[in-house]
């Protein structure tokens, strides 16, 4: 008996409006284990090399795993996937809350879409049963508007939804797929992917139970984590303030990224009022009364540690919906110290814009930063903006800007593009102010102080990102006491200095890169399982997995899985003609040392960072010449099929 899984995958094709199940073997699921692995299993088999990614033929994959939808704290995940229309690589995003548990309930382990409809359509699966719904009425409406109009359309206040907003109709390349109007599949486009197939919504709603193969076991893990959580420092933070707790942290070690990577710090004071604690104690619903812990924090299906923020508020009479949520670290970042804003409430309007559109937050803030320093520079004017004079530090201009961009009015309609594409429409040396990886725009988190990301953000496959790895504070000398037991689960036992990239340093980063692959694939939440800091350690996750699916899983074999879908990720890059080349970092990291703050002075180190880079392609069994997979590295990982199709 197949326990965890439902068993069955829902094939969707728009052109003609088919809806056909598969139903795959048990070493199907053992092998690509769900999520992101499994979304490559069917992107790579079809969607032709150098297909356009807006075009019928890029496959759009919504993959859950084993574990979705069991009674433990962070399995409610689900991976997208498809080629990105923001970078032209690999497309891969996660999201949480109750969308993945609500698939699973509703019979279903992924859902598969090729082709395109001719009008707008939402999926509606409930209880095994599955349709094509028109949504003529749908389109145009923002997120928060479609969860109230469906739920009264179908009756059911439980139904759960994941969509695309007006921004994803309008393929603007940084659009997210939304669920509850809150949950991000946030990075890489895929709501662009999913508005250009007309596809509005897909929504769920089931009964089904999952089948747990070690009920006793699971629910001894769950309790654990329960019994823990007050002791784990890091989890007590994360859970009353969210990963808006670290703002001040970054911005005192000057890792707090300003005014477009110029500086690691906006000022002590200036910090603190974007900061999680005065997010907490100002603007979470229910602070007048003190009853935020209550009323101004959310979770994910049966998770302890709600994490999620709701906010209820306004900024200059507009009212902001606790239905939006609330920002975290990286959309204060972004939307704020990318900005130099300091404007808490702005930030916060900003982040219910991009939800209600439905955009990453990350490439939204970085891009307006991006055109704020083209202003400011003069390669754009005021006539290029329609009257508006975009400069550091104005709230009011970054989110009238922002409004633009998410309709694609005015010039923005050029940033929509994204920076990158932005920077070629205005010529100018404008590329010099563009801050991505293989144009995707770089997160909040600053590789000048912590060295191991510089290599991550550069190899990692579809482009910059802060979820790749664990980062350097968990690999020093002075935290070993609290992270080194469950780094030592992966073999890591010889801590680093910060500002080292060694070989050793390489190692941890590529380790811990194949853990965060393998959660990725096994689709759970990053802060609830993770190699060092989290609830649960790669130890724990490996006594999961086997005790939901009855399988005896091994924290080699997750390494294992997690190197697979590494693999498969950049062979995806390498059939598209993706090489070395594009592993790189914007030449301000390079070239421009940080002005003010504990960071004052610091850049990477090009001739360390270069030898870090072919440590690691060394490493990985990747070619050092071009940096891809070799065929004896996918042979042994059983993806033979794969070099086949990438011809190495």
């Amino acid at each position: 008996m197949l326990h965890g899984y439902a068993g069955k995958i829902l094939h969707v094709n728009l052109a003609d409006g088919t809806l056909e199940v598969e139903e795959p073997t048990e070493e199907f699921y053992r092998t690509y284990m769900g999520g992101s692995a499994l979304g490559l299993y069917y992107l790579l088999k079809n969607t032709p090399a150098g297909a356009d990614p807006f075009g019928p033929e890029n496959t759009l994959v919504f993959a859950l795993a084993g574990a979705t939808g069991a009674a433990i704290s962070g399995q409610s995940r689900c991976t997208v996937t498809a080629k990105s229309p923001l970078t032209g690589a690999v497309g891969d995003s996660q999201a949480g809350g109750f969308w993945p548990a609500e698939l699973k309930f509703a019979g279903f382990d992924a859902i598969v879409v090729y082709g395109a409809s001719s009008k707008p359509v939402y999926l509606w699966i409930h209880d095994g049963e599955y349709e094509l719904r028109d949504a003529s009425h749908l389109w145009g409406k923002t997120t928060r508007q479609v969860d109230a109009i469906l739920q009264e359309e179908l009756n059911d206040k439980k139904i759960e939804i994941a969509q695309v907003g007006p921004a994803g109709e309008k393929r603007v390349r940084f659009a997210a797929i939304m669920n509850m109007a809150n949950r991000a599949h946030g990075r890489t486009g895929m709501g662009a992917v999913m508005g250009s197939k007309k596809l509005k919504a897909i929504v769920v709603r089931g009964t089904q139970k999952v089948s747990v193969a070690d009920t006793k076991s699971l629910v001894a893990l769950a309790k654990r984590g329960v019994k823990e959580m007050p002791d784990n420092d890091d989890m007590v933070d994360l859970a009353k303030h969210g990963t808006a707790g670290i703002v001040q942290g970054q911005n005192g070690g000057g890792g707090l990224i300003t005014r477009n990577w110029q500086s690691g710090s906006m000022g002590e004071k200036r910090a603190a009022m974007i900061s999680g604690e005065t997010l907490y104690a100002e603007l979470l619903r229910g602070a007048a009364e003190g009853k935020q812990d209550k009323l101004g924090r959310d979770t994910c299906y049966a998770c302890v540690v709600r994490c999620k923020r709701v906010v209820e508020a306004e900024w200059q009479g507009k009212p902001i919906h606790p239905d939006s949520g609330g920002p975290e670290y990286e959309s204060l970042s972004a939307l704020g110290s990318y900005c130099d804003v300091d404007d808490l409430a702005a930030i916060s309007y900003a982040n219910q814009l991009c939800n209600e559109y439905g955009v990453d937050t990350i490439s939204a803030g970085a891009t307006i930063a991006f055109a704020i320093e083209c202003f400011e520079n003069e390669l754009i004017s005021a006539e290029d903006t329609g009257g508006l004079a975009l400069r550091w530090g104005d709230a009011e201009a970054m989110v009238v800007m922002l409004e633009q961009t998410l309709k694609r009015e005015g010039f923005g309609d050029v940033l929509a593009e994204g920076s990158a594409r932005a920077a070629e429409k205005i010529g100018n040396g404008a590329e010099n102010y563009v801050m991505a990886v293989k144009k995707q725009e770089a997160p909040a988190h600053m590789p000048h102080v912590k060295r191991s990301l510089a290599l991550i953000y550069a190899v990692n496959p579809f482009g910059a990102d802060h979820q790749s790895s664990e980062h350097d504070p968990m690999y020093m000398e002075e935290y070993w006491e609290y992270y080194g037991e469950k780094l030592g689960q992966l073999g890591l036992a010889n801590p680093q200095p910060a500002d080292v990239l060694n070989k050793e340093k390489v190692n941890y980063a590529l380790t811990t890169q194949y853990s965060y692959s393998a959660l990725d694939t096994a689709n759970v939440c990053q802060f609830v399982y993770a190699p060092a800091w989290t609830l649960f350690s790669m130890g724990d996750l490996a006594e999961m997995v086997s005790a939901v699916t009855g399988w005896d899983v091994t924290v080699d074999e997750l390494q294992t899985v997690g190197a697979r879908r590494l693999n498969m990720l950049r062979a995806f890059n390498a059939r598209e003609g993706f090489t070395r080349e594009e592993d790189t970092l914007p030449k301000r990291f390079f070239d421009e040392p940080l002005k003010g703050g504990k960071s004052d002075g610091v850049f990477v180190d090009r001739a360390e960072w270069e030898a870090a880079l072919d440590e690691y392609y060394a490493q990985a069994g990747w070619d050092t010449q071009t940096g891809n997979p070799t065929r004896e590295t996918l042979e042994g990982l059983g993806l033979a099929w794969v070099a086949d199709a990438i011809s190495v």
